[in-house]
């Protein structure tokens, strides 16, 4: 029954798992590749550079969707035809135009990149810094860790909301990433719901998060565990003029145990 159990989670969380008896193992039909084995524990102090550099790695791939998003806009596409059609009447010649287009083609890209190497030095700098102060000795706070043959390859943490209204009644999930050769295989969605456990054994009402618009399997794993999206801004300038958003998730948990500390 307990392996029947397990070949029934797998094939739940992977559409392309094929029983045992047909390959020797469990595998995925998708990738050919033997289904991952890894376990959620905290974090310790010899994670510390795997953790920073997993979390650099997961916001930094996400700065090319950003700029396809940004050049999928109307405005954008707007933009562009305008300036290229001005530098073409102003010079005379549309291979200037089209040079000046690739001009800011190329600075809007720097723009989207460091947009996103700026969050990831300002978390290096503040709570990923000094993980264990942030997270292990800061009350209502805890950091996990996804470990696969000796290396880790996820990673979450839980804290109290910046949101002052929310501090008191609900836990925010951050810092969740995943290594990209075991995404697809329940790794997030086990790390979500420890987050989830801690925040209800605590006695908290509910979980936020914050993702970005461009982070869409994200959004489906989390909407997936019950979280609803209430809202949505720009976090800067830059982000406004790159039409950028944040979306804020929020996730009512049935049954408290207790009510939340004051």
């Amino acid at each position: 029954m307990g392996q029947r159990t397990g070949m029934q989670a797998a094939a739940r969380l992977c559409p392309g798992f094929v029983v045992p008896q047909l390959l020797g193992g469990r595998h995925c039909r998708r990738c050919w590749q033997p289904m991952a084995s890894y376990h959620i524990r905290q974090y310790r102090d010899q994670d510390y550079d795997a953790v920073r550099t997993l979390f650099a790695r997961g916001i930094l791939e996400h700065a090319p969707a950003g700029y396809r998003h940004f050049l999928r806009s109307a405005w954008a596409q707007l933009g562009l035809l305008v300036f290229f059609v001005a530098v073409r009447v102003a010079a005379g010649y549309w291979v200037l135009g089209l040079g000046a287009v690739a001009l800011v083609l190329v600075a809007t890209w720097l723009l989207v990149r460091s947009f996103s190497t700026s969050y990831v030095h300002q978390a290096l700098s503040t709570d990923l810094c000094d993980i264990t102060a942030s997270y292990l000795r800061a009350p209502d706070s805890c950091f996990w860790v996804a470990e696969a043959g000796g290396s880790v390859v996820g990673m979450v943490a839980v804290a109290p909301p910046q949101d002052p209204a929310e501090r008191g009644v609900a836990l925010e999930l951050k810092r969740m990433s995943v290594s990209k050769d075991y995404r697809g295989q329940g790794v997030s969605k086990a790390l979500c719901g420890e987050v989830l456990r801690f925040a209800r054994a605590r006695g908290y009402g509910a979980v936020v998060l914050s993702t970005s618009m461009v982070q869409v399997a994200a959004q489906r794993l989390y909407e997936g565990q019950g979280f609803k999206k209430v809202g949505a801004f720009s976090p800067s300038l830059l982000g406004s003029l790159l039409c950028f958003q944040i979306f804020h998730y929020r996730c009512d948990l049935p049954g408290r145990t207790a009510a939340p500390p004051r």
